[in-house]
């Protein structure tokens, strides 16, 4: 490849860093706007960055053979490329085929682990390139696909790359030889006629602009078929989840869009998928087997969360209470209001010097650090509490973080009113007044609402330490007043008693109350419209008739009178 091509994007050139890895320039984009991305055309710019590919596989000895022959022709260079097959316990083992990329080894999935969350983790913590790149054994691709990843990779150290993917109408396919002699010649696309593109996936992208409008739910497109991420972000949120063998996908997609990605999809990273997918072939059995376990990872599908007194593995919203210096009732006020409230999928982290409650002897009634230990003994079991020394650097994978001041209590709607205006207008902040304190404060207290994408995003952006105006720049951010969303200080906030049970049952009754007169309404609107339509009938005159009658009658016998 040679050629200037278009300039990178906000920044210049990578360069090496100490560490022999390429540093990647920190491109501002907005939500998941990567519009302002200026990649290289094919062919005409000089890469830098090295990339794994991982291929996980299971028993696809002919069909690998496909995928690597099409790797084997990839534009990308092949000295700044590996492949690495995770083998999935096949019998026999898979091996590498005459024609594969130079580059190419084969690890093993340790014994007694098994299924696709295995098998790409396993091949990621085999990988050494900066980027990794997500293959499935079933795929072919285009000569340039890797090519088409990689010059965004370049542009931004935060970009998840989505090729595009088109299915065969069945699994048969040709021979390696003839996918080798194809992709380098530039004609791949002649073996898959009558191909075409998922049609759910086409429609999201359609809407979105190609998810430049999509805001925090792109990675609902992350898909293991071919995708590719920093290696640094990946191992950030921990990798892949080997406890999932279907599903894995969107989970880490969700945890990726969780640390700050950006999911940009392109078109020019042309691949074939041989024979339809899974979902396409048994979409219901594979959501009612996602929908079993996915709840619990992702906090984002809501409709799968409606249970009023389910735990959940991951909260939607991550409470912290800074508990220092604070009284034990003020502390509790917060801690109860938060979990009280009508979003039930909170948990909260009480922040407080923990470590100096020894268990050694002491006065019960006068220790010094007895507003924290009644703290401890009070929420000492309750499962959606925890307890910190410092405030957590994050909150995710929950999508949102409350803070909130000991001493001031959520009405049981304020978390959802703030949360549907964070929502609404896709607000990285939004802050809440509270007073604006005394002279020896130094500045005005707040509850704060922080999406935990946009920080994330700002922390791989920003070198100066201004999050906050970081998270403005690239999400948004907006105060409002405290008292408008219900929250009060601890002596003004109604108490926290009763049974959620009962608050739903009598909400039932109202809706049911609701639905009986919405029907009696509708009864009376019907009986208004049949009135209504009489009085036409007597007003065009079709009634004339009987009124004649009526009145020649009252004529006669007033004669006869």
């Amino acid at each position: 490849m040679s050629g200037t091509g278009a300039p990178l994007a906000q920044d210049a050139p990578p360069a090496r860093r100490d560490d022999g890895r390429t540093a990647v320039p920190r491109a501002r984009i907005r939500h998941n706007d990567y519009g302002p991305l200026l990649p290289p055309g094919l062919g005409d710019w000089e890469p830098r960055l090295r990339v794994s590919v991982v291929i996980p596989a299971h028993d696809c000895q002919e069909a690998l053979d496909r995928t690597l022959a099409g790797l084997a022709a990839q534009s990308y260079p092949a000295h700044l490329m590996e492949v690495v097959v995770a083998d999935d316990g096949s019998d026999p083992p898979l091996r590498i085929p005459g024609i594969a990329p130079a580059g190419t080894r084969l690890v093993r999935v340790p014994d007694g682990r098994w299924g696709r969350g295995w098998a790409r983790q396993t091949g990621a913590a085999a990988a050494a390139g900066d980027i990794l790149h997500w293959v499935d054994s079933d795929m072919i691709l285009d000569r340039e696909h890797i090519e088409a990843h990689m010059r965004w990779h370049h542009l931004a150290s935060y970009a998840v790359v989505l090729g595009d993917v088109r299915f065969t109408p069945d699994g048969a396919g040709p021979g390696a030889r003839e996918v080798f002699a194809a992709v380098a010649a530039g004609d791949a696309e002649k073996l898959f006629d009558g191909s075409a593109p998922h049609a759910w996936r086409a429609g999201v992208l359609d809407e979105t602009r190609w998810l430049r409008d999509a805001g925090a739910t792109a990675y609902r497109l992350h898909s293991g078929a071919t995708t590719s991420v920093p290696m640094a972000l990946l191992r950030s949120v921990g990798g892949v989840n080997t406890a999932l063998n279907m599903g894995e996908d969107t989970d880490l997609g969700f945890r990726l869009a969780q640390a700050g990605a950006v999911f940009i999809p392109d078109p020019q990273a042309r691949g074939w998928h041989l024979g339809p997918s899974t979902v396409m072939l048994r979409e219901k059995e594979v959501h009612r087997h996602n929908w079993s376990v996915l709840p619990d990872f992702i906090p984002d599908l809501r409709w799968l969360r409606t249970h009023p007194r389910r735990h959940w593995l991951v909260p939607y919203v991550h409470v912290v209470v800074d508990a220092r210096g604070a009284s034990y009732e003020d502390v509790r006020a917060s801690v109860d209001a938060a979990l009280a409230g009508t979003v039930v999928d909170v948990a909260v982290t009480v922040v407080g010097p923990w470590t100096a409650l020894t268990g050694g002897r002491r006065s019960s009634l006068d220790e010094p650090l007895l507003d924290m230990r009644l703290v401890r003994n009070l929420y000492g079991h309750e499962p959606r509490v925890s307890f910190t020394e410092e405030t957590p650097h994050s909150s995710a994978p929950a999508p949102f973080r409350l803070t909130c001041p000991a001493g001031w209590a959520l009405g049981a709607d304020s978390l959802a009113e703030l949360l549907k205006l964070a929502e609404s207008e896709g607000y990285g902040l939004l802050s809440a007044v509270l007073d604006e304190g005394d002279e020896s404060e130094t500045g005005v207290r707040a509850v704060r609402l922080e999406r935990t994408a946009a920080f994330a995003r700002a922390a791989l952006v920003e070198d100066s330490g201004d999050l906050d105006g970081a998270v403005h720049e690239l999400f948004g951010s907006f105060w409002v007043s405290a008292d408008d969303f219900g929250v009060k200080a601890a002596g003004e906030a109604e108490p926290v008693a009763g049974d959620p049970a009962k608050w739903r049952a009598g909400a039932a009754r109202w809706q049911r109350e609701a639905e009986r007169l919405e029907a009696e309404a509708e009864s009376l609107r019907a009986e208004t419209e049949r009135l209504r339509a009489e009085v036409r009938e007597l007003e065009d005159g079709r009634q004339r008739g009987p009124l004649r009658e009526i009145i020649a009658t009252a004529m006669r016998q007033g004669k006869a009178g």
